[in-house]
């Protein structure tokens, strides 16, 4: 089956195309604005390095893989294109590959909206460009997509259409053909790895009452209690306190759920 809504990379890179003079300048206004850090604040490079730099991303409790997937995934969600150079230097550094960068955008398109994945591609294409990543490293929109658990699959649907079907059918429609019958099919990015960036976007712009059904979709999909709750320490630093402590009691009953 060829998937359909992979042609977002070529309309999306020819828009970012028309923008990345733009942010060249705003990359610069950025590096320029570094240089005030001791004038303006000092404590955050202080902070940064001692409890970001040499404390969170040293943790065990996630690889620095999966910290680079929930930190791109959170930055996107909120539209933090200033740290995104950083984080896909990480990301690039950690294994995740040009091609997983580009399904993590694809797929957040469709969960925090297409305007913030279409500014992402701007803010990482000078990085792309520094390390001479060629489109032929991208995924292409002629996959063949994996194959699903049919029951479960129609159980989601006849649930969401019974329960939302007269309130928005294209909604529900959409919900069926763009998502679960190829974004979440596509195979450039391991379902475990969609997974998480679907909850870390989620749990980073507060959207918890969609967070019940997804991370026991991640969890169902490979992700431990263990690298779940890291998530959430991840986030705090992230996208703040707040969204985190927003985020635990709502993790709390999932992981007690689960154990009954």
């Amino acid at each position: 089956m060829r998937t359909r809504f992979g042609k977002f990379y070529a309309a999306a890179t020819t828009g970012a195309a028309l923008s990345i003079a733009a942010f060249g300048s705003q990359a610069g206004e950025t590096a320029m604005n570094s240089k005030y850090i001791e004038r303006v604040a000092p404590l955050i490079a202080t902070n940064q390095n001692q409890w970001l730099e040499n404390d969170l991303w040293q943790r065990e409790a996630l690889s620095s893989r999966d910290r680079s997937i929930v930190t791109l995934s959170a930055l996107i969600a909120r539209g933090q294109l200033d740290a995104m150079p950083e984080i896909v230097e990480k990301a690039l550094a950690s294994d995740v590959t040009p091609e997983e960068i580009a399904e993590i955008i694809n797929h957040l398109a469709f969960y925090t909206g297409f305007a913030n994945a279409r500014a992402s591609i701007a803010a990482i294409g000078p990085v792309y460009e520094a390390h001479d990543i060629k489109a032929k490293q991208l995924p292409s929109d002629k996959l063949e997509l994996l194959s699903y658990d049919k029951k479960a699959e129609q159980q989601r649907r006849e649930f969401v259409d019974s329960k939302y079907g007269e309130v928005s059918p294209g909604t529900v429609s959409y919900t069926t053909d763009a998502l679960f019958m190829d974004l979440w099919l596509r195979p450039g990015l391991a379902p475990r790895d969609r997974s998480l960036a679907t909850v870390s976007a989620l749990a980073a712009t507060g959207q918890v009452e969609q967070v019940n059904f997804h991370l026991n979709k991640a969890m169902d999909n490979g992700l431990t209690e263990t690298e779940a709750g890291e998530v959430i320490t991840q986030i705090a630093f992230y996208s703040g306190w707040p969204k985190a402590f927003s985020a635990l009691p709502v993790f709390k009953e999932i992981f007690a759920n689960r154990k009954e």
